[in-house]
């Protein structure tokens, strides 16, 4: 049989005592009183919030999660203390769910209100106050909106800038090959015409051709010279040509060297041509060797952008549908390629990867943000030296991946609230204190994993914990 409480019991709660008695006994007919033995978990955060539950007897205990941890809010055993479906009269997404915790430390009695009634008393009883509080609960969430954008476009724009730079240096080495490229082949022409018009025999040309295709073939067998190797067998070459007359011997001795040619090459090449044709054959010679040297400072930068594209769709998950089994090591290597242009010199990344862990089904857009909020927060403690870790690990039927660096830490003081909505430990204008927060509703909110943070000086670990079988979609 269900029990009630009658409309002078419910007087005696601070909520109710100054209803009227037409209204306390509306609610007497619609509220019921439930028993709870000591330990019981009553409802647990992200359940459906659908009833309201104000505390008859007994002690309970309100908790919320927060840094990895499960932390207690409020113990009491004030009678008329309410939690639940308190929000429920706000038609709104954070008032559809039990935002904390209630568990009875004690034997608890409670007197509990379908949510939908308590929501209906409030817009027709107090409609007043009920716009107001709907006023003031929207204003809220815009602003937390606002900022949260803002922060995510801070994001985008440190990325975009890295990307920049990161393109610049291939991009700028394509553009400086490719027109040194068109110079060398003037040049060849120029030397070729020369040769041909000198009336250089067929079979002397093929010798000379044999010898510059010698040359370049040699180009990828040449291992790397110290820059004092380079200079000494420069002017050895330059003493060279000097000697057998050909002038510029600085300008055609790089390439040269760069591509292995030696003395008794140039020898062999003296003996294909008459005397007089022996600075064009060079040119030639130089020329070929100098292109060799460009095709492949083309391929290595053509191979950078090829790279750092993959990167940024892998990154951005350009073509990719939101839901999609991962590996997160793809997602922590594009992002640090994002953020290379924040590393400068004197930030050293060590990678402690266990490749053997699972793919996992996870938004691995949302959970890219993530690495970049954690990383980018790392380098920034960091203050351009130091050392950031990022490590992989399975912690049961979980993927941790862990961020670490050896920044001067996080004060003890401070170290609660670094997950609070606009909370900041940054200078004014540095940051908006929403990074953090968009970090934890992504890994808790929206993946059902943990986001946790230890820190001492010299050790800062933000650790990630995602459940191998995924986010429910439910």
């Amino acid at each position: 049989m269900t029990e009630r409480l009658s409309a002078g019991a419910l007087r005696e709660l601070f909520l109710f005592e100054k209803l009227s008695e037409e209204q306390l006994a509306w609610l007497a007919e619609r509220g019921e009183v439930r028993s709870y033995p000591a330990g019981t978990t009553v409802y647990s955060a992200g359940e459906p919030a659908t009833w309201l539950f104000v505390l008859l007897d007994g002690t309970l205990s309100m908790s919320v999660r927060a840094g990895g941890t499960e932390i207690e809010m409020n113990r009491t055993d004030h009678r008329g203390t309410y939690a639940g479906a308190f929000m429920a009269y706000l038609d709104l997404p954070l008032a559809r769910t039990y935002v904390g915790t209630l568990r009875a430390v004690t034997g608890c009695r409670f007197w509990e209100l379908p949510a939908a009634d308590f929501a209906w008393v409030l817009q027709e009883w107090f409609p007043m106050a009920t716009h107001l509080i709907y006023g003031f609960a929207m204003q809220g969430m815009a602003t937390q909106q606002t900022v949260s954008t803002r922060e995510r476009l801070v994001a985008l724009g440190s990325v975009t800038a890295g990307l920049t730079h990161e393109l610049n240096n291939p991009a700028t080495a394509a553009a400086r090959a490719t027109a040194t490229l068109g110079q060398g082949q003037a040049r060849l022409w120029d030397e070729l015409a020369t040769l041909t018009h000198g009336k250089l025999a067929v079979d002397r040309l093929a010798a000379l051709i044999d010898l510059v295709r010698q040359a370049n073939s040699g180009h990828a067998e040449q291992a790397p010279l110290s820059p004092l190797q380079a200079s000494d067998r420069e002017d050895e070459l330059e003493g060279w040509l000097e000697d057998h007359g050909v002038a510029a011997g600085w300008d055609l001795t790089p390439p040269l060297v760069a591509a292995g040619v030696d003395a008794a090459l140039l020898e062999r090449v003296a003996e294909s041509v008459p005397a007089e044709l022996l600075p064009h054959a060079v040119g030639v010679l130089a020329v070929t060797c100098e292109a060799g040297s460009l095709l492949d400072e083309l391929a290595d930068a053509v191979a950078r952008i090829s790279s750092l594209i993959g990167a940024t769709k892998q990154y951005t998950q350009m073509d990719r549908g939101p839901l999609q089994l991962i590996d997160v090591h793809d997602g922590l290597e594009s992002t640090l390629t994002m953020l290379a242009h924040k590393l400068g010199a004197g930030v050293e990344v060590s990678r402690d990867y266990d490749r053997s862990l699972p793919k996992l089904p996870a938004y691995a857009g949302e959970l890219n943000q993530v690495w970049t909020n954690l990383i980018h927060n790392a380098i920034d403690a960091m203050e351009g030296h130091g050392t950031l870790t990022v490590r992989t690990r399975g912690d049961g039927d979980h993927v941790l991946v862990e961020i670490g660096d050896t920044g001067p830490g996080i004060p003890d003081e401070v170290r609660d609230r670094i997950f609070e909505p606009f909370f900041t430990t940054k200078p004014v204008g540095e940051g908006t204190g929403l990074g953090l927060d968009i970090c934890w509703r992504i890994v808790v909110q929206r993946h059902h994993g943990d986001l946790r943070v230890t820190s001492t000086p010299g050790d800062t670990r933000f650790q990630v914990l995602l459940p191998t079988s995924g986010p429910t979609t439910s």
